[in-house]
């Protein structure tokens, strides 16, 4: 298990943001805005990631994951389809995935991710789930869960509380 990982959501590939990011740090690449996935990009990101250090995973295309030779693959929330567990993954390939509630962690686990990001622990919006909440549902699974949702580095010192240390974000990195 390991602590203090940090996760980096991005949907275009700028290097500016990249180059600012410590080396335990794994960049999520989604950009749901377009129906195909452009490999040729996906591949640029990850050469890029390999250079800097950083581990590199696509969201909600395992196969193309696993196809491209990404170190994972993210299954957003929305993503209940098991057809990944038949596929066969090489053995430091990791599959993680987001949870808002107790039946989402339920699908997580039935798709039998590594982690589980839990949220939005401080973005108040529909998902909110704050402090307890979230403490409560955290408990709820034996998966690691990961922090998500309004980080800042205001209340990052907040996560020890939770006695968590591995938090995603998006505008955090920025």
């Amino acid at each position: 298990m390991h602590k203090d990982m940090k996760y980096y959501f991005i949907n275009k590939f700028e290097t500016n943001n990249i180059d600012k990011l410590e080396k335990q740090t794994t960049i999520i690449y989604r950009n749901y805005s377009s129906e195909t996935a452009d490999e040729k990009l996906i591949l640029k990101i990850k050469k890029y990631c390999k250079k800097k250090g950083l581990k590199f995973y696509l969201s909600n295309d395992i196969r193309l994951a696993i196809k491209l030779n990404l170190d994972g693959a993210y299954i957003p929330s929305f993503n209940i389809n098991t057809k990944h567990l038949s596929y066969s993954l090489k053995k430091n390939f990791k599959v993680i995935g987001s949870a808002h509630n107790l039946k989402e962690i339920r699908n997580k686990e039935k798709q039998k991710v590594d982690k589980i990001f839990l949220s939005s622990l401080f973005k108040k919006n529909k998902n909110y789930l704050g402090i307890n909440k979230f403490k409560l549902l955290s408990q709820l699974t034996r998966k690691e869960v990961v922090v998500l949702g309004g980080i800042s580095k205001k209340n990052l010192k907040k996560l020890k509380i939770l006695n968590q240390s591995s938090f995603a974000g998006i505008s955090f990195f920025e």
